[in-house]
Parts: C-alpha cells; sequence; structure tokens
C-alpha cells in the first residue's frame, strides 16, 4: 500500500513538474528578476473627465518592459528574444507590448515560449511602446519624446502606440466599438498629466466591453457528471486574498490538462457581488503565462 501510494505521489509530482515547464517555457527558464516597477490600470468609469486623457488600443499581447539591457515581461522574467530584436533599442527603459494582432494572443504567447527563438516567427511580433518610465515628465510629454526617440531608431517592429483624443463619451464608445467590431480588445485611457507612477490608479484606466481580471490558482475541484474524471472547477485568489471559484469558460482539453496550482489566469465576470466582494458570473479566459507561479 505504501509503495502504491508513494508511486502516485510521485506521479503527480511529476506531471505537476512537466505542466509547469511547459506552461512556462524558456520565458520563466531563464533568469529571473524583480518585476519591472509598471503602472497598472483601473476600470474606466463614466464619470471620467475625458479631456484629461489620451485613448489608445488595448493591444492583446503580452507585457514587454526593456530595462535598457533585458526585455521583461509584468512578472520580472528575461524573454527570450532574439538578438537582432533588441540589439537596436536605446539604452533607456520603455513600457510596451509585444504583439502579433488583434485576436493573435495564444500566436504571440506560443512565439514567446519557443525554447529558441524562431526567427521567422518573431518577425510577426511588433513591440508597440507606449510609455518611457525613467522620463520625469508628464505623459503628453513623455509621449513626444517617445515620438522623436523612435523616429531616431527606425526599427520596423518597434513602434509607438498612437495616443488620441475623444471630445466625448459618445465618441469614445464609438472608438470602443469600431475597434472591438475589428477584433480588438478594448481602450487604454492616459491621463496626460501624470507622472510615470508604479502602481494601480486613476492615471491609466481601461474600458472593455467586458471586465477581466486575474487571479492565482491555489487549488483543484473534481468535476461531476459529464465531467467526471476531470476538472470540476479552479480554486483562485486574487492579490487582495479573495478567494472563490471559476467552473465556467473551460474546454474539455483544460479540463483533463488544468492550469497548475501556483500559476495565474485571466478570468472574464459580470461586475461583483456587493456584500462578499466576489466577482459575478466569473469564466475563465486563458493562462497568464507571463506571470510566474507564486507572485503577486
Amino acid at each position: 500500500m505504501t509503495k502504491t501510494v508513494n508511486q502516485k505521489t510521485f506521479f503527480l509530482l511529476l506531471l505537476y513538474a512537466v505542466g509547469l515547464f511547459l506552461l512556462r517555457g524558456p520565458v520563466a527558464r531563464a533568469a529571473e528578476f524583480a518585476p519591472p516597477p509598471v503602472m497598472l490600470a483601473n476600470v474606466y468609469r463614466a464619470d471620467t473627465k475625458l479631456a484629461d486623457y489620451w485613448v489608445s488600443e488595448k493591444l492583446d499581447g503580452v507585457r514587454g518592459y526593456w530595462d535598457g539591457e533585458k526585455l521583461l515581461t509584468r512578472g520580472g522574467e528575461r524573454i527570450s528574444a532574439p538578438g537582432w530584436f533588441t540589439a537596436g533599442l536605446p539604452k533607456i527603459h520603455m513600457d510596451g507590448e509585444l504583439w502579433v494582432g488583434r485576436g493573435k494572443f495564444s500566436e504571440t504567447v506560443s512565439i514567446l515560449l519557443q525554447q529558441t527563438p524562431d526567427d521567422a516567427a518573431w518577425r510577426k511580433i511588433s513591440f508597440m511602446v507606449f510609455d518611457l518610465p525613467a522620463h520625469p515628465g508628464a505623459f503628453t510629454e513623455r509621449n513626444e519624446v517617445l515620438k522623436t526617440l523612435l523616429a531616431g531608431v527606425a526599427l520596423p517592429w518597434v513602434r509607438q502606440v498612437e495616443q488620441l483624443k475623444v471630445a466625448d463619451h459618445a465618441q469614445l464608445r464609438a472608438m470602443l466599438d469600431m475597434v472591438v467590431k475589428n477584433g480588438g480588445e478594448g481602450l487604454m485611457l492616459h491621463r496626460g498629466a501624470s507622472l510615470y507612477r508604479a502602481e494601480r490608479s486613476d492615471d491609466l484606466l481601461k474600458l472593455k466591453p467586458y471586465q477581466d481580471a486575474d487571479a492565482r490558482v491555489i487549488g483543484h475541484l473534481p468535476g461531476k457528471g459529464k465531467n467526471s474524471g476531470m476538472l470540476g472547477a479552479l480554486l483562485v485568489e486574487t492579490a487582495e486574498g479573495l478567494q472563490f471559484r471559476i467552473g465556467t469558460g473551460f474546454s474539455d482539453a483544460d479540463r483533463r490538462n488544468p492550469p497548475p496550482v501556483g500559476s495565474w489566469v485571466t478570468y472574464r465576470f459580470t461586475g461583483v457581488n456587493e456584500k462578499s466582494g466576489i466577482p459575478r458570473f466569473a469564466r475563465f479566459m486563458r493562462v497568464r503565462a507571463d506571470m510566474p507561479p507564486g507572485r503577486y
């Protein structure tokens, strides 16, 4: 009996290790660094004073932070990009998105997780830069400096994210509808007068047709009925310590091979419960391969 239990335990640990290896790939197997100090967004509200903000498309890629020497994910993992991709980048901090195109998040992640960078695949990726974290000026000034900087760099795969002004909320909603209709994810709003601060604030806002957030997997709950023997739901925990279940949005493949404990996932939801704060109708979207297990 003891031998059987030990063999089972060993097998489960082996599966977990293999799953973690495949999930994280070369991005996480490379040397780890402290997470870069990035700005984080709050959710757009109808009372936002739009005259104060610049608006851009929210790109559905992987956050990329260039610290002047190496390319990092938001979680602080070094990205194994081909030498030619970063060789011409300036020796200053740049915040942006590694992006293949609208609706191609999975393809972007697949390219980043290649153990050996695939030159042909990396030719599809653009480094879409939207900010200069180390610049002391306000965002409007940083945006102009970035324009001049990238014009001097002249690398076709390094581009500035276009920033626009909108007259009112109706125009903002029309812009959102157009982006979503064309396969985009949503919009970002940068306060023009804001300094670059590595915290979550109203200086940066996101607007989507639905709400989404990230949480860390802390348990697997068994399925019943047609899902018997597979995943029933994920038990997750937010960075604030709120725990809840996510039971929908999974494919059969997801249920047979669920995100490992410790990994991060993105879920969508519709508001929160007023008393508990738990997201309503939480639905699994995808694994956050750019966030290392266990890190908030």
